[in-house]
């Protein structure tokens, strides 16, 4: 059997039956901050997670990770770099969420898709940059001395090991 598409309102239903209450009451904070016609759910929730002893912090994003602070509120997000270079920027075709502005999540958190697509490009430029020095006749230098003091270390070894088999027959 195939697993339901994450759009299928029944999993999503289903999956949100599943949470405890303070992690669904989290998720009610987080989806309904900042939309005018959801404010009473979002104060009646946030209340509810304070009551819980949870209301200082969002459980599952970060411990200790302070909650918005009134209805409407959100975290000032035009200067941050951490995905790729702010809000406005285009954090790759998998960081589009519902909901979502430039890589995150209406409250500020960022999206699974941004941090894999950061993630990925630091990995892509990492490799890129590893090839294009071993490219270049530094670079082969480098390998060459690399490859030279391996082979008079093996030699060396050796050396030693043939000394020692011959302490060892006299």
């Amino acid at each position: 059997m195939s697993e339901p598409s994450a759009g299928d309102p029944g999993a999503l239903a289903a999956r949100l039956a599943a949470l405890p209450d303070e992690q669904l009451l989290a998720v009610l904070v987080v989806a309904a901050a900042g939309r005018d016609k959801l404010a009473p759910l979002y104060e009646a929730a946030t209340r509810l997670l304070s009551e819980t002893g949870q209301g200082g912090s969002v459980p599952g994003v970060i411990p200790g990770t302070p909650a918005a602070t009134g209805y409407g509120s959100s975290p000032d997000l035009s200067s941050s770099s951490q995905v790729g270079g702010g809000v406005g920027a285009e954090a790759g075709q998998g960081a589009a969420a519902a909901g979502s502005v430039g890589g995150y999540t209406r409250s500020g958190v960022p999206t699974f898709g941004s941090v894999r697509d950061k993630v990925e490009r630091r990995i892509g430029t990492a490799f890129g940059a590893r090839a294009l020095d071993r490219q270049s006749p530094a670079g082969r230098g480098a390998d060459e001395q690399w490859e030279a003091r391996e082979q008079a270390a093996r030699e060396r070894l050796a050396q030693i090991r043939t000394s020692l088999h011959e302490g060892e027959e006299a």
